[in-house]
């Protein structure tokens, strides 16, 4: 073991949170961040207050270690400096282009590390480097701000593009919008600048433009994407049935559309998946739209690699529900994106303890039965003891090894960790609730009154 004598407590009972607080240590590296910063940011500058040391603060907020931006303030108000004003004219100045750059960087140093652990998952489709694209609005927060005092209205501080990349299932990249009520769409030509020839671009239909279709197409990249009702195509051909699956029946037929740019044809693949049972939106058939050869992939095996594009819709939930990535109390945009940028770097290392935890337990113990919930909840209740044990210089050596050596030590303090105690506990499928009839007009009731009735 590389590590001093004086994390062996903790390697022993707690191995989990020395190795989230080890990944975290490469990741948000002091003096690479600061570097970032001074290369990426183009009008805030550093006086007093380092931004290395916002991050760190926030990080504590958004790993729930801290219940808030003020109580972080407290713990460490004497080695700041600073006052309360200064650090928040500072989150609300933090530019989306220094918050982004964080992402990508934790994603650059997550990767090799992923690699050297050989924990990546079998790609979805051979031969392609599959991305996720999704967005999310972050949520609603409180009326803090003097220009919110006097609305009703929801304020909704922005909106985030999100990449992944499944083989490592880390998030690789992040495309910011300040305006909350802005299109999706809006970032498309973001997301071109993203794509490289060998990609295969996975994304839901909000995402469904010729712009984007014909654009992925063009830099030599395959896309996978369900169509929108606004697009439309010149369909060449009756469908065929190409089989079925366990939601519907597939149909297949060929479609050419027009590229906006070119005025060329593109020729593209339709596959119909004719559903069982109808959405929550009452839709009874779903379209995909994909350039892929259909000598290389089978329209029910596109399918069904479409239906894993939930795994996305996952990340976000682990972020809202075992990270605080939407932070109420922070109204300025810049402010809150930054946090959410955060989160989506704890994100990345805890997907390198789950690769670590694949390479040590096997990749499917490790994939599908460790809850994020319970691996946040062990960081969040050790993680002020463990650092007032161990100081900050031991935590060091994390930033220093090289990838391969950081990957055997995360092997062998996963190799300690008891799943069992991290095991996921699914629910069964959801019961439809009991129409509510009684007091229907009342404002409450007892709830003794209403077991204690025959």
């Amino acid at each position: 073991m590389l590590l001093d004598t004086v994390f062996a407590p903790f390697i022993k009972e707690r191995p989990i949170c020395v190795m989230a607080r080890g990944v975290l240590e490469r990741l948000l590296d002091a003096d690479r961040v600061d570097t970032l910063f001074a290369y990426t940011a183009t009008q805030q500058y550093t006086r007093e207050l380092l931004f290395s040391t916002v991050v760190q603060l926030m990080s504590e907020v958004v790993l729930g270690i801290q219940p808030s931006v003020h109580a972080a303030y407290q713990a460490h108000k004497e080695e700041m400096g600073v006052s309360t004003t200064a650090l928040y004219n500072k989150l609300d100045r933090v530019e989306t282009t220094v918050a982004a750059a964080l992402v990508r960087d934790s994603a650059r140093l997550a990767a090799p590390v992923v690699q050297a652990l050989r924990a990546n998952h079998r790609r979805w489709v051979p031969g392609y480097a599959i991305k996720v694209l999704d967005g999310n609005h972050l949520a609603a927060t409180e009326h803090r701000l003097q220009e919110l005092r006097g609305t009703w209205a929801a304020p909704l501080p922005g909106q985030a593009l999100v990449v992944l990349d499944q083989q490592r299932m880390v998030i690789t990249d992040v495309i910011l919008n300040e305006d909350g009520h802005a299109q999706e769409r809006r970032g498309i030509p973001e997301v071109l600048h993203r794509v490289s020839a060998g990609d295969l671009w996975i994304a839901d239909r909000n995402f469904c433009t010729l712009g984007l279709l014909c654009g992925i197409a063009r830099r030599g990249a395959a896309f996978l994407i369900r169509q929108h009702g606004q697009l439309q195509g010149e369909l060449l051909e009756t469908r065929t049935r190409q089989g079925v699956t366990r939601s519907g029946t597939v149909y297949e037929q060929a479609m050419v559309v027009t590229d906006p740019v070119s005025g060329e044809g593109l020729p593209i693949r339709r596959i119909t998946l004719a559903l069982k049972e109808p959405t929550r939106d009452g839709d009874t058939e779903l379209h995909l739209l994909t350039n892929l050869p259909a000598q290389e992939v089978r329209a029910r095996t596109l399918v069904e690699v479409y239906a894993k594009r939930w795994t996305i819709e996952t990340a976000f939930f682990e972020l809202t529900t075992t990270l605080s990535c939407e932070v109420r109390t922070l109204g300025y945009p810049k402010a809150a994106l930054f946090a959410f940028c955060l989160a989506l770097v704890a994100y990345n290392a805890v997907a390198v303890i789950k690769a670590a935890l694949r390479r040590a337990h096997g990749k499917q113990k490790g994939h599908t039965e460790v809850s994020s919930y319970y691996l946040s909840l062990e960081i969040r209740q050790t993680y002020d003891g463990m650092m007032v044990a161990i100081p900050a210089p031991h935590w060091a050596v994390f930033r220093e090894m090289s990838p391969a050596a950081l990957a055997e030590l995360l092997c062998e303090l996963a190799s300690s960790v008891r799943l069992s105690k991290y095991r996921k506990h699914p629910r069964g499928p959801k019961k439809k609730p009991p129409a509510r009839t009684a007091y229907q007009n009342g404002s409450h009731v007892a709830t003794s009154r209403l077991i204690a009735q025959p």
